[in-house]
């Protein structure tokens, strides 16, 4: 038998009182967005100023409904499409699970459009500020599947190797924490190198294609330590579901940055 490191339980529900559970992963969707927004608060003032504090303050309805919106029905169209065209009430069973990263950022990205032109705002350089704090939520996440003993990696033989309770006997790469350290923390390092330099600030929609750009890239490292869900396997030239969906997002960041021009106001 391989070596494996025993999966520390931990229990999903961090505090229940009656018929009311707080849990983990609901914990870091919460964790998440208030992390964000303390940080974007800070980064909006950041010379050229995209939007006032009050204007980060509203928008944080606006991206949870995006994030929430997005996430269950890129899940739906993405993933499950068939099971929830045959049974269309279960798309509001969002306690069961099933949740896109990829949907809820384009629903992150459709209220950010819808926002800005709300306000008036420059959407592009707004896109710059909210995209450098979207990491928090990712490696938050990324910790609450590991804590729920889901979306676990392929079978390996590694020394770090984990038997997860919901993944059989054999020892598997603990492809969450991957996951959260890659798409998570390093993602989150790079954009705040990135925000904090006003020369990168004045090419409006750098940061943001950065964000695109680095998220799709690490998604697509990742799933190859990822077992790709049971109900969809590997997909088209061997490529898993997450691959297929990071490769226009790698895309469309890279566009961005590469046309991202300075403003001609100084920033420093």
């Amino acid at each position: 038998m391989l070596f494996a490191i025993p999966f520390p339980i931990i229990d999903p529900v961090l505090v229940q009182v009656g018929p009311l559970a707080i849990r983990w992963y609901a914990l870091a969707y919460i964790a998440g967005i208030l992390g964000g927004w303390w940080l974007a608060r800070r980064l909006v003032a950041l010379k050229p100023e995209v939007a006032t504090r009050q204007q980060i303050d509203d928008f944080v309805t606006w991206t949870t409904l995006g994030i929430i919106l997005g996430g269950r029905l890129g899940y739906v169209l993405f993933y499950r499409p068939g099971h929830y065209l045959a049974h269309p009430l279960d798309i509001l069973k969002v306690w069961e699970g099933g949740m896109s990263f990829h949907g809820g950022a384009l629903g992150v990205i459709v209220a950010i459009v819808l926002f800005c032109r709300q306000e008036r705002l420059d959407m592009l350089g707004f896109a710059d500020r909210v995209t450098a704090v979207v990491p928090i939520g990712i490696c938050l996440g990324r910790l609450a599947n590991f804590i729920n003993a889901e979306l676990w990696g392929r079978v390996t033989d590694v020394p770090w190797a984990m038997v997860f309770p919901t993944g059989g006997p054999e020892p598997r790469h603990p492809s969450q924490l991957y996951q959260a350290g890659m798409e998570g923390v390093l993602l989150f390092i790079l954009l705040q190198v990135l925000v904090h330099q006003p020369a990168i600030r004045a090419r409006r929609g750098f940061v943001a294609g950065a964000f695109l750009a680095g998220y799709g890239v690490a998604r697509f490292i990742g799933e190859f330590f990822r077992q790709p869900d049971a109900f969809l396997g590997f997909l088209f030239a061997g490529a898993t579901m997450g691959q297929l969906l990071s490769v226009p997002m790698i895309l469309v960041g890279a566009w961005l940055m590469l046309r991202a021009k300075p403003r001609r106001e100084a920033v420093a």
